[in-house]
């Protein structure tokens, strides 16, 4: 009998390091709401590779970061306990930009997890030219050996182009303990369909608005109904969902000029639901003000965090 291979890794690294995109990549489905706007992630994503010797199970976070709101000191919270609990660490610094200060604090926290394999993945090479691409391999073992990570793998990848993202699975996988499967076949996230949704609504939201915004959108999926009356040959999901922002200036964007955008939002987040859910759906989107949500911890509890 062949061995079996199963556990979690977590990818980590500052907002927009392209962690969500190498977590669909390797998947290959899309399990993680994806957008250029900084901490788009908000909590932890599970997306699940089968193979015939070996399971893995990975782990998108949020970005770390500097927090200034009690919701960042939370999404923080849930990085640093995810990292204690997985078998690899996958740390992720894009390739297009040069390591700074957010790279070097998160490589200091990660040197404290000693136990735990680290792999640098150096991400986005689809945007720079081979040469900056060695320059950040040589500074990524640089600054492992400034905090004393011994990387058990350095590989930079594409997940764009998929370039190396197969090279990168089967590095992971090599660091995985023994083990049976651990989710059924098929399955491709843990995540449920109703956060789901939501958050496809929230990725479509995030489409285009100004940078203040994006941290202020919350989404709650209220209700999701079959529509009365239907024959089973043709159903119809009523789904009932509301967008939460801190001020009715934002509620004004996110609406837009005789309902524009909250219509274009609709339009782009229904199709992905029903992608996901399989049936055809009504979307009834409505937007809500809740003030300073991000620091109130009655609201954050409300939506969620």
């Amino acid at each position: 009998m062949t061995d079996h291979r199963s556990g979690f890794a977590c990818f980590v690294g500052r907002p927009n390091a392209g962690k969500s995109t190498l977590t669909n990549a390797l998947v290959g489905e899309k399990v993680a709401i994806t957008s250029s706007k900084p901490q788009t992630t908000r909590h932890t994503v599970r997306g699940i590779v089968h193979r015939p010797d070996a399971q893995l199970v990975l782990v998108d976070t949020p970005g770390l970061h500097k927090p200034r709101t009690l919701l960042g000191e939370r999404l923080n919270a849930v990085v640093r306990e995810t990292w204690g609990e997985v078998d690899v660490i996958g740390f992720c610094l894009p390739a297009d930009e040069p390591i700074g200060p957010g790279d070097r604090f998160i490589a200091a926290e990660l040197a404290s997890a000693k136990r735990t394999p680290k792999v640098a993945i150096v991400t986005k090479t689809d945007l720079v030219d081979h040469e900056t691409v060695g320059r950040r391999l040589l500074e990524v073992m640089r600054l492992g050996e400034a905090v004393g990570i011994d990387w058990a793998e350095v590989v930079p990848v594409s997940a764009v182009s998929g370039e190396q993202v197969q090279l990168l699975e089967d590095l992971l996988v090599g660091l995985m303990p023994e083990g049976p499967q651990l989710y059924p076949d098929g399955e491709l996230t843990d995540e449920p369909e109703l956060v789901m949704c939501a958050e496809l609504i929230r990725e479509a939201a995030l489409e285009g608005v100004r940078d203040e915004l994006p941290h202020s959108i919350a989404v709650v999926v209220d209700e999701v109904i079959p529509r009365e009356g239907r024959s089973a040959d043709n159903p119809l999901l009523d789904v009932h969902a509301s967008l939460y922002v801190e001020r009715d200036s934002q509620k004004a964007i996110i609406i837009g000029h005789k309902g524009s955008r909250l219509r274009d939002v609709g339009i782009k987040s229904r199709a992905q639901i029903e992608a996901l859910l399989g049936t055809r759906v009504h979307l009834d989107l409505r937007v809500k003000v809740a003030k300073d949500w991000q620091q109130d911890p009655r609201q954050l509890r409300k939506l969620g965090f």
